[in-house]
């Protein structure tokens, strides 16, 4: 296994910066080296004779090279190389509304089972944890949700104009991509994440609750067991009152959660007090 990931030098990404504008992909010379690239930095060899599909991502059109077959393990992708391409040697993607740093994850675990920074198992502990996390300065700090944070949490979304939690886009990504295993991953490694600030998680919370379908519950269910876990900490956040006067399903969802936590509370606090006739 390669210890490196996209992000380092040699990530399929850096081709991007051959363009910075989406017609750059009909250029045959810059397609050409975009394609050695790939061949050269291929996190795991493999004998892969399928096609090279060169994609266009976000507003600026980057480019990124990827084998067929590797891009059809999803059905998103699957259903793109069946549907709209013409000539075998000239196949191109756009995807003008994905995050290039976020595809680059996407684009990892499509070729290696997982992204940076990698789930790992620490058999001392017997745990998982992520590679590089570090403890955060200040675990005392009221505007966090806890005391762990892990390197690069958090990403900046231009098309939210703000930082949310990488992981939560990354399940996004991957639900629109029909992958289901990087979800789980995903909200696996978010799991593990902590010392995040509260107006961080609540944007993500509602990024969450904006790009999957109702149907999908894990993600959503997360952030709601995380807001009353935490709660006394969200209540002390002008953040937290700021987003629950603008409501919407989050909080609606919330309002639920909490009736049926406080539910639970006072039968659990019934069952432990003596009856008396």
């Amino acid at each position: 296994m390669f210890k490196r990931s996209f992000r380092s030098q040699d990530r399929v990404e850096k081709s991007a910066k051959l363009a910075k504008k989406s017609n750059a992909a009909r250029d045959p010379q810059k397609i050409s080296k975009l394609q050695q690239s790939l061949e050269d930095t291929l996190p795991v060899k493999k004998n892969l004779n399928s096609p090279i599909v060169t994609l266009t991502v976000g507003r600026e059109g980057r480019l990124f090279a990827a084998h067929e077959e590797v891009l059809c393990q999803s059905p998103f992708f699957q259903r793109a190389c069946r549907d709209q391409y013409l000539e075998p040697q000239s196949k191109r993607i756009s995807l003008p509304d994905q995050e290039p740093e976020v595809f680059s994850a996407v684009l990892e675990y499509l070729y290696k089972g997982d992204y940076y920074p990698r789930l790992l198992h620490n058999k001392h502990r017997n745990s998982w944890e992520l590679e590089g996390a570090v403890r955060s300065p200040d675990p005392s700090n009221d505007n966090t949700a806890g005391g762990r944070g892990a390197v690069e949490a958090t990403m900046y979304v231009p098309s939210v104009g703000q930082h949310l939690l990488r992981d939560t886009v990354v399940y996004c990504a991957a639900d629109k991509f029909g992958l289901e295993e990087l979800k789980r991953l995903s909200l696996r490694k978010q799991g593990l994440q902590s010392g995040i600030d509260v107006g961080t998680i609540l944007r993500s919370a509602q990024y969450a609750y904006d790009n999957t379908p109702d149907t999908d519950s894990r993600l959503r269910a997360h952030y709601l067991a995380l807001i009353i876990r935490c709660r006394k900490t969200f209540k002390k956040s002008g953040t937290m009152q700021a987003e629950m006067e603008r409501g919407g399903k989050l909080f609606f969802d919330l309002f639920v959660a909490m009736c049926n936590h406080l539910d639970d509370v006072v039968e659990l606090s019934n069952a432990r007090t003596p009856k008396t006739v």
